[in-house]
């Protein structure tokens, strides 16, 4: 082919109408993307939008290429003789030679780097608005189908089809030499081919799969369409870095980094086999693709192809399942046979079975809210001053005090003076509180219960979900056990516990309990509650409240200790005090009963019933039955001696009978010689003096034993 300034027109030419045919794609695309609401196709036209930056560059180059060919031939007409007879043209004549290499050094470079900037400006802004459209409170659109998805499949083929033919054309005609840049040109309308087909692929799922399910299939393609657009730009910096140390040769055309060498394989797939032919040559280093072997396996390609496919189908006939695993044998979508576990499982190849296969012995855990991570280190303060309440926070709301009781701070007179709000809000902070826990679900599936678990909801995810939607169906079922456990439970109950009612074991049974109910073969292997504590920055008044109980019951077990102490000593024991305490009341009651009109037999059980407790309390042999003994042999000793004395009266009653008087001088000179024994007698007060005789004798006494002092009788008398 002659290269000349028409060769690089044409090709001017063929620049231009890919610049309209691209413009044209890319409104196209928008403006049915709008018109009937579909994301996918406005997305789409994003991608085409950026290609126009490829054509323009193209337009320029080969328009400058044309009059640079155009300068070359006028100069090369215009040439002189110099001095020494040479045959000359000044360089500083061929302006428009200046300006390609001018154009090849600066502008395609710019124009590269602008593709490439704008491919992951876009990539970014779609993963961006990817992750942050369904959030309500954003306000940044929705994700949606359009409205005519049958058109959109039409457009999506038709330019697909359009686009590729295009791409076919312009990378016949980059085989010539002069034509070499519409490589990237047609890397540019290959790429439109791959999006679209893409998006069309995407429709067509939509619209064959059940409500719902296709769009986030087609939300992946999108997602993937932008990591596309990140691997073009990529590869185009890394050509405009390889650009910048690739060796020039003399008369070759620059390659644009915006030629992309990936894009350029699928517009012209049959080089991919003289690439792979070469590299095998290479590889060997003589031309090995010629050799009757490499035929021989060309030929028969097709046959070891058939041969691999089979085997592979063939494999596919035997399922190896575990014995902590289970499986479900399924023929075109519906089930076949039992249950399997441990044991092989033999079925007909794909597609016709296929075997779902479930690691059921793992535990597996659903985190019944927000879970924050705790390392092993880390410990929970209920008095952390930093910790504040946001909406990561999983609050449940518990019962403020015990049942009909307002609470420690509240009172029904204090409810019945408040007023308004404060009336509503005080009365539900008596009545309620709030306690945050982390509250995680341990399951697993249950043995030969595969069908009903893989039955109960489907396994569709989201993309930004963490959990399917089994699993958030369960976690439904397991959140409405929870909160019902909790509400019915004090705040004392929730944050200590009392060991016979532990509240993970009473959570695991409410929620196996309706996990049953709703047959989906789930075992729950436990409830593990990494935090619980009272809300933001009241923790601390709870510890407070604590070391005040924990001092108020050492106080009571001080006081029961000193009871149990005494009733022992009094008693022997605490049991027995309470027995005659009780006793003692009962007979308090008899003795008031008794005291009324016509309580004869209300004074007779009180004295049975006196009499059963001074038993009980003898034979308790403790210091109140010391005293009753004591106050009965005391008792005994002062009636037997006001019995002697009786009997001494009455046995001095005869003398008394027979002379009266005699009897009373008599008793009244042994008082005054009992009186007077230790007295010596100076003087002597005597009655009448007539009435008196007196006889004295004064003798000095003797020493020594004077035996008639110990023969003196009792009554006072000697012998």
């Amino acid at each position: 082919m002659r290269i000349d300034h028409h060769a690089y027109q044409r090709a001017t030419a063929v620049a231009a109408s890919g610049l309209f045919a691209q413009l044209a794609i890319a409104l196209v695309l928008l403006i049915f993307g709008k018109v009937t609401g579909d994301s996918s196709a406005t997305i789409a036209s994003l991608w085409a939008f950026g290609g126009l930056v490829v054509w323009l560059g193209l337009i320029l180059l080969f328009h400058q290429q044309r009059l640079e060919r155009l300068e070359s031939l006028e100069m090369d007409g215009a040439a002189r003789l110099d001095d020494q007879g040479r045959l000359f043209t000044p360089d500083e004549a061929r302006v428009a030679r200046r300006r390609l290499g001018l154009m090849n050094a600066v502008l395609m470079p710019v124009f590269s780097i602008v593709y490439a900037l704008y491919l992951v400006g876009v990539a970014w802004g779609l993963i961006w608005w990817l992750g942050r459209y369904s959030d309500p409170n954003a306000d940044l659109g929705t994700f949606a189908l359009g409205s005519a998805p049958g058109w959109q499949l039409a457009v999506a083929f038709g330019i697909a089809l359009l686009s590729f033919i295009f791409s076919r054309f312009l990378a016949g005609m980059a085989v010539q030499s002069a034509w070499t840049n519409l490589r990237g040109g047609a890397s540019v309308m290959v790429g439109n081919a791959l999006v679209a087909l893409a998006i069309g692929s995407g429709t067509a799922y939509a619209m064959l799969a059940d409500e719902g399910k296709g769009l986030p299939v087609l939300e992946g393609i999108v997602y993937g369409l932008a990591i596309f657009m990140i691997v073009v730009a990529a590869e185009t910096a890394l050509n405009f870095v390889l650009n910048l140390y690739r060796p020039r040769r003399a008369g070759e055309s620059p390659r644009p980094a915006f030629d992309s060498r990936i894009l350029s394989l699928f517009a012209a797939p049959d080089s991919i086999v003289r690439s792979i032919n070469e590299a095998v040559n290479y590889q060997f280093g003589f031309d090995i693709t010629s050799s009757w072997g490499y035929q021989l396996l060309l030929r028969n390609f097709v046959k070891l192809v058939a041969v691999g496919v089979f085997v592979v189908l063939l494999l596919t006939t035997l399922v190896v399942v575990e014995p902590q695993e289970q499986a479900l044998r399924l023929r075109f979508g519906a089930r076949v046979g039992d249950v399997y576990q441990g044991a092989p499982l033999v079925k007909l190849p794909w597609p016709i079975d296929t075997a779902i296969v479930r690691d059921v012995n793992r535990v597996r855990e659903i985190p019944l809210g927000v879970i924050r991570p705790v390392g092993p280190s880390d410990f929970v303060s209920w008095g952390e001053e930093t910790v504040e309440v946001d909406l990561d926070t999983n609050l449940f709301l518990v019962a403020a005090g015990a049942r009909g009781d307002l609470g420690a701070t509240g009172s029904p007179a204090l409810t019945l003076l408040a007023t308004g709000e404060n009336a509503a809000a005080t009365q539900a902070t008596d009545q309620f509180a709030v306690v945050e826990a982390d509250i995680v679900l341990q399951y697993r599936v249950r043995d030969r219960e595969l069908e009903k678990f893989l039955g109960f909801v489907n396994d569709a995810r989201s993309r930004r979900e963490a959990l399917d939607m089994r699993e958030r169906a369960m976690k439904s079922v397991a959140m409405r056990e929870v909160t019902r456990a909790m509400s019915a439970r004090t705040l004392d109950e929730v944050l200590s516990p009392p060991i016979d009612r532990p509240l993970v074991d009473a959570l695991a049974q409410d929620i196996q309990k309706a996990f049953d109910a709703l047959d989906c073969g789930v075992e729950v292997v436990g409830i593990s509650i990494p935090r619980l504590r009272p809300p933001g920055k009241d923790g601390g008044k709870f510890e407070e409240l604590s070391v005040a109980r924990q001092n108020s019951r050492r106080q009571l077990e001080d006081a029961q200790s000193m009871v149990n102490t005494a009733m022992s000593l009094l008693v022997g024991g605490p049991d027995a005090g309470a027995e005659i305490f009780a006793g003692l009341q009962e007979l308090v009651k008899l003795e008031d009963a008794a005291k009324a009109a016509g309580g004869e037999e209300a004074a007779k059980q009180a004295a049975a019933l006196r009499a059963r407790l001074e038993q009980r309390i003898l034979d308790s042999r403790a210091q109140a039955a010391s005293v009753i003994s004591g106050a009965r042999a005391l008792r005994w000793t002062a009636l037997m001696d006001a019995q002697s004395i009786a009997q001494d009266v009455l046995g001095q009653a005869a003398a008394w009978n027979v002379d009266p008087e005699l009897y009373r001088n008599r008793r009244t000179m042994e008082a005054l010689a009992e009186a007077l024994a230790a007295v010596r007698v100076k003087y002597m007060l005597l009655p009448d003096a007539d009435r008196v005789h007196l006889d004295v004798e004064m003798q000095q006494p003797t020493s020594g034993l004077n035996l008639g002092d110990y023969l003196e009788k009792k009554d006072g008398s000697s012998e």
